[in-house]
This record gives C-alpha cells, sequence and structure tokens, in this order.
C-alpha cells in the first residue's frame, strides 16, 4: 500500500505540466465537436503513467524535466489515440468510468477524434525545440515514437487474429502483448533517455526496463482477471474468460492440461455469460497457470529493476525502481 501511495504522489508530480501540454497541443483543433470528442478521455483521468515515465527517464539520465514534457504529452496522446479505437473495435460502452467516445459522438467522430490525437502527437515531439533540445536528439526521439505506433497496430492486428483461435502459442502471446502495450511503454521511456541526453547505454537500458514493465503490466492484468475481486477491479472477475480471451494463464492451461481438462476449458471459453467460470477459475488453479503468470511478472519485474543498475541513484532512478513495483502491487 505504501509504494502505491507513493507511486501516486510521483506521477501526480508531473500530471498538471503534462495536462498543460496536452491542452496545448489539442486547444487549436477545430470545430469544436472535434475538439471535445478529442479531449473526452484526457480529461476523464486516468493515472498518465506512460508520460511521467518519459519525464522520469530524462532526469534518470541526467536531464531536466522540461526536455521530455512534450514527448509524454505525446505519449499520451498516443495512448488515449489506441483506446478510441479499441473502444470502437470492441463496441465497449464505457471507458474510465465515462461514455465511450464513439457513443457520445458516434463512430466517424470517434474516428476523427483519434487520428487528430495520433497526428498532434508527432507535432508536440518536434516542437521540444522551442524547450531547449537539439534537432539531433528530438529526431531519434521521434522515431522511437513513430516506430511504437506501429507496433500498437501490429499487435492490435494480432490479438484480432487471435479471436477463435484456441492453438495460441506463448511465444505469440508475449509477442503481441509486447506489440499492444508494452512498445509504447518502452518508447516513453526510451524517448525521455534520448531527449534527458543519456548515453547509448542508458538510452538502451532505459528501453529495456520499459519493455520490461509493461510486459509485467499486462501479465498482472492476465492474473488479476482472476485472482482479484470483483470491488478492486471494477468489474466482474473472469471477464477475460467470459470473453474467451487468450491471455497467458488460459494459454499456458491449455498447453499443459490433460485432453478432458481441456476440452471442458475450450468449451467454457467459447460459451456465453460467467455460470462456469470458477470451473475455468479451477482447470487453470490445477496445471499451476494463474501462478505461473504471476511468477512470469515477478520475473520481468525483478529483471527490469536490474536494468537501472547502470544508472547513478537519484530520486528518479528510486522513482523509477518504485514504479516498478508498482506494476505487480495494485490491484486493478
Amino acid at each position: 500500500m505504501e509504494t502505491k501511495l507513493e507511486v501516486t504522489e510521483i506521477l501526480k508530480r508531473y500530471s498538471k505540466d503534462i495536462d498543460q501540454e496536452i491542452n496545448s497541443a489539442l486547444e487549436t483543433v477545430d470545430p469544436e465537436t472535434l475538439r471535445q470528442a478529442s479531449e473526452h478521455l484526457v480529461k476523464a483521468g486516468g493515472k498518465k503513467l506512460r508520460p511521467s515515465l518519459a519525464v522520469l527517464s530524462a532526469e534518470a539520465v541526467g536531464g531536466e524535466v522540461k526536455c521530455a514534457l512534450k514527448t509524454g504529452a505525446a505519449v499520451e496522446l498516443i495512448h488515449t489515440f489506441s483506446l478510441i479505437h479499441d473502444d470502437i473495435m470492441d463496441q465497449d460502452d464505457k471507458r474510465r468510468g465515462k461514455p465511450s467516445v464513439h457513443i457520445l459522438w458516434g463512430e466517424p467522430m470517434a474516428i476523427l477524434a483519434g487520428d487528430t490525437l495520433f497526428s498532434k502527437a508527432f507535432a508536440s515531439v518536434m516542437k521540444s525545440e522551442d524547450d531547449g533540445v537539439s534537432p539531433e536528439r528530438i529526431l531519434p526521439a521521434l522515431n522511437t515514437v513513430v516506430d511504437s505506433c506501429v507496433k500498437i497496430c501490429e499487435g492490435q492486428a494480432l490479438d484480432m487474429g487471435f479471436a477463435g483461435r484456441m492453438d495460441v502459442s506463448e511465444e505469440e502471446y508475449l509477442m503481441m502483448i509486447f506489440k499492444k502495450t508494452a512498445a509504447l511503454i518502452a518508447a516513453a521511456t526510451k524517448s525521455g533517455a534520448i531527449l534527458g541526453g543519456g548515453t547509448p547505454e542508458q538510452v538502451e537500458a532505459l528501453a529495456e526496463y520499459g519493455r520490461l514493465i509493461g510486459m509485467a503490466f499486462q501479465i498482472q492484468d492476465d492474473y488479476l482477471d482472476v485472482a482479484s475481486n470483483e470491488e478492486d477491479l471494477g468489474k466482474p472477475v473472469g471477464s477475460d474468460i467470459v470473453e474467451g480471451k487468450m491471455t497467458l494463464l488460459v494459454v499456458n492451461a491449455l498447453s499443459k492440461a490433460n485432453d478432458e481438462d481441456r476440452q471442458r476449458l475450450l468449451t467454457i471459453l467459447k460459451e456465453e455469460g460467467d455460470t462456469n467460470v470458477p470451473e475455468a477459475v479451477e482447470i487453470m488453479e490445477k496445471y499451476g497457470s494463474i501462478q505461473y503468470a504471476w511468477k512470469v511478472a515477478q520475473e520481468d519485474v525483478n529483471q527490469a529493476k536490474q536494468s537501472l543498475d547502470i544508472l547513478d541513484d537519484s530520486p528518479a532512478k528510486d522513482a523509477l525502481l518504485r514504479i516498478a513495483d508498482f506494476v505487480l502491487e495494485r490491484s486493478h
């Protein structure tokens, strides 16, 4: 609980400046309807984890906060763009406790809002020159952000390709979550380190830190779906099972189970409703798949923290270590 409070305070430290950069990026969007649709999810909250990681990474290699603020804002704009388009593809009605953008403004306007955020993100990185950052640092930071956008799209396509497939391998699953979730977090830490003037070794170490905590973040989500409770999760336990999702727990259980248990788990994943969710959880417990997922996430976090050994001690490095622990300590 202590780490959770500390991390909340760390993220709050930068959120005001990041919000200011996001507002600045979106204030010129016209017509007003498009601006409102573009701003909706940003104003609905969110922890601002990714932009804070960009700023902390810049600080951790000896750079100033301001050099990474605009790129941090860009990463948040890209994250928000991906959420808007995800909600359209998945037909999800709510996000962050509020109606989704496509519910309020319709799908065509929601697509445009996502495209606007996507475009404004690149403009925001380019404007880092206004904060005294040299073009020699801005260009590789921009390349890093662009590359993560391609990976997000590839990850979403892979995830969609898993629908109806019951033979997804662990390797395929890990590649999907790297592209869909971890790549943007790695882009935040890597671009922050570049803008902060880190050495090539420091930049690579922070990119690896971001990748690993991103992987752990998604695997912990998989784990919490069956190991947490509805109050903490904010949604019914086992909703991934109800939706028939291929999570690390499911992939692992299917690879280990005997024929009878495998067929039963496949049947539950394909059926409507949540009646047999407890039985699916029992099968996953029987083969140690729930504990396995937790161990994989734990190992990723441990490796992420080790990758920071290359950095000198500083408050920013300490904050990055705490955020790594927070990934496993959160309950939703």
